[in-house]
């Protein structure tokens, strides 16, 4: 099967899970549904907001079925999964069941535990993952995070694994906040590669120089702003007055770091969505720094 081009608005999403922190299966269908009517042209499962690291093999199995089965009711609807792991095996297989699963794509971090691997080694593990997991029509995606992973994607690195998996290797998540990185992939690469920014606050400058779409945390709640901000684009207006609206809220939001307990306490008390738990090591946030949150938000809301 061909699959169009990866673009658009894409949640990072959060993962629903019970007061046990079980997965919430049912939960899912939920958000999914939720986002899919907030303007989110798909969603990627188990990246950071959506706490794939903390989860079993068994867990993220779990949780990528359902949301392919419930995706199925969503026409349209894209699907990523995060499968990247410092395991090489590990993520081979999560890979290989995300395409299995019929997922749009992959979104894969470089093996993070290792900080100080050569890019010749980097090369490889991706090359021997895409070898053993991407089929010929399967889309993978770089996850550029260094900031959290400790390790990410030189330019020269992008240019080696496009030069060798032109099809496969399609493109990048910039999380990385940089500005000047974000305006380097544009002028280097062009359309060639697919970059979707990680940063709301600099989404059009992003667009501007040749990225295809946003993969982030704060769409679970901004997907609507962030869809005005790539439908004017698309349509050659100007969306800086959406723009400034999104860069506050999402400068709000990293004043209560980490996101995955600040967007689930406001997608319940702003949707009434569940009350959704977080994995260990993280923590609920406490009553009043909610209140807080929930106030300062509101304001912000149009």
């Amino acid at each position: 099967m061909i699959h169009p081009p990866l673009s658009g608005i894409f949640a990072a999403a959060v993962t629903p899970l019970k007061p046990d922190t079980s997965p919430d299966l049912e939960g899912i269908s939920i958000l999914l549904d939720f986002l899919a009517s907030h303007g989110c042209h798909g969603a990627l499962m188990l990246g950071t907001t959506g706490e794939g690291p903390s989860f079993s093999h068994v867990e993220r199995e779990k949780i990528m079925r359902a949301a392919a089965e419930h995706r199925k009711s969503l026409p349209g609807f894209r699907l990523l999964a995060g499968t990247g792991t410092p395991s090489l095996s590990e993520t081979i297989g999560l890979t290989r069941l995300a395409f299995d699963l019929e997922y749009d794509g992959v979104v894969v971090l470089p093996p993070y535990y290792f900080r100080n691997a050569t890019e010749d080694g980097l090369f490889k593990w991706f090359s021997e993952l895409i070898h053993a997991a991407v089929p010929a029509d399967g889309s993978l995606l770089g996850y550029h995070f260094p900031n959290i992973a400790g390790i990410g994607f030189s330019i020269d690195l992008l240019r080696r694994l496009k030069d060798a998996f032109p099809n496969q290797f399609v493109g990048i998540k910039d999380s990385a906040h940089d500005a000047e990185f974000s305006i380097t992939l544009g002028n280097k690469f062009g359309n060639e590669l697919s970059v979707f920014s990680g940063t709301d606050s600099d989404f059009r400058l992003a667009l501007d120089h040749h990225a295809v779409g946003c993969i982030t945390a704060p769409a679970n709640l901004l997907s609507t702003g962030l869809r005005e901000i790539y439908d004017a684009h698309q349509s050659g207006k100007d969306p800086s007055e959406i723009q400034k609206r999104v860069a506050e809220q999402r400068h709000l939001l990293e004043n209560y770091l980490p996101f995955p307990p600040t967007l689930k306490a406001l997608l319940h008390r702003m949707h009434n969505l569940p009350r959704w738990a977080v994995k260990p090591p993280l923590e609920e946030l406490d009553g009043e720094m909610e209140t807080e949150l929930f106030k300062e938000f509101s304001v912000l809301q149009v």
